[in-house]
C-alpha cells in the first residue's frame, strides 16, 4: 500500500477514535462521578511519517467539583486519588459517585445495584451522618475507601465503576480524614470531571486534524491514479 495513503488513512482513524471519546465525554458530563477519559496514540516511524497507531483510551482521575445534595446517604471524596469500594454480584468494583440510597436489606446501594461495602443502615434509620473519616453513626460500619498505584490503567465496566487490571495493580486501603488524606464529605456529590469549553475545543482540534488527514488520502489517490495513467501510456 502506498506510505502516504497509509499514514493519512491512519492518521484519520485516530481522529476519528479520538472525537468519539470526547463526544463520550460531553455526553457524560453531567452524570455523577464520572471520569473523562483520552484517546492516546504513537507515531509510526519518524515523524509518524509511516502513520499513527492508537494506544489506547485513558482515563483522567482529577478532581470534580463538589456540590451539595439533597440525598440522604449521599457522600463524596474530597481529594485524593481514592475510591469507594462497591460489590455487585460477587464482582468488587471502585467509583468516585457518592450517590446512593438504603436498600431494603439495609445495604446502601447506587442506581445500578452496586453496594457500598463497610456500610448496613438499620432499618430504623431514616437518614444517616458519615464523619470526614469515614465512620457512620450508630455503628452502621465504616465507609471504606481503596487507592490503586497505577488507577489510570483501571477498567471501565459501568458508567462510573472501575475494576483493577494487572496494570493497574491491586487495591490497597487508603485512610481518610487526616490532614493529607481524602476525606468523605457528608451530603455531597462530586460533578463529573468534564470540561464542556475544554472539551469543544478539542473537537474543533481533531476535526481541523482529521480533516487534513482526509486531504492527504485525496492526495496520495490523485497520486497513484497519475502514476497508473503513467503505467498504461
Amino acid at each position: 500500500m502506498n506510505r502516504a495513503l497509509y499514514a493519512s488513512a491512519s492518521g484519520m482513524a485516530a481522529q476519528q477514535q479520538n472525537l468519539d471519546v470526547i463526544a463520550n465525554n460531553l455526553a457524560n458530563a453531567d452524570v455523577i462521578g464520572f471520569k473523562s477519559a483520552q484517546a492516546t496514540f504513537a507515531p509510526l516511524g519518524p515523524n509518524a511519517m509511516l502513520g499513527t497507531a492508537s494506544t489506547g483510551v485513558r482515563e483522567i482521575f482529577a478532581q470534580g467539583k463538589l456540590e451539595k445534595s439533597g440525598g440522604a446517604f449521599d457522600v463524596a471524596i474530597d481529594g485524593g486519588a481514592a475510591f469507594f469500594a462497591v460489590e455487585r454480584d460477587g464482582v468488587r468494583g471502585y467509583t468516585r459517585a457518592g450517590s446512593f440510597s438504603r436498600a431494603a436489606d439495609g445495604s446502601v446501594r447506587n442506581a445500578e445495584g452496586w453496594a457500598l461495602c463497610g456500610v448496613r443502615i438499620p432499618a430504623s434509620a431514616q437518614s444517616v451522618t458519615v464523619a470526614p473519616d469515614g465512620a457512620v453513626a450508630g455503628g452502621a460500619g465504616r465507609i471504606e475507601l481503596a487507592a490503586f498505584v497505577a488507577p489510570e490503567k483501571l477498567r471501565l465496566v459501568d458508567a462510573t465503576v472501575f475494576i483493577p487490571t494487572q496494570e493497574s495493580g491491586l487495591a490497597r486501603k487508603a485512610a481518610a480524614g487526616g490532614d493529607r488524606e481524602p476525606k468523605i464529605a457528608f451530603g455531597m456529590l462530586e460533578k463529573s470531571n468534564v470540561s464542556i469549553v475544554e472539551s469543544m475545543m478539542a473537537i474543533l482540534a481533531a476535526q481541523r486534524a482529521y480533516e487534513a488527514n482526509s486531504k492527504g488520502v485525496q492526495a496520495a489517490d490523485e497520486m497513484l491514479r497519475i502514476a497508473n495513467n503513467i503505467h498504461r501510456s
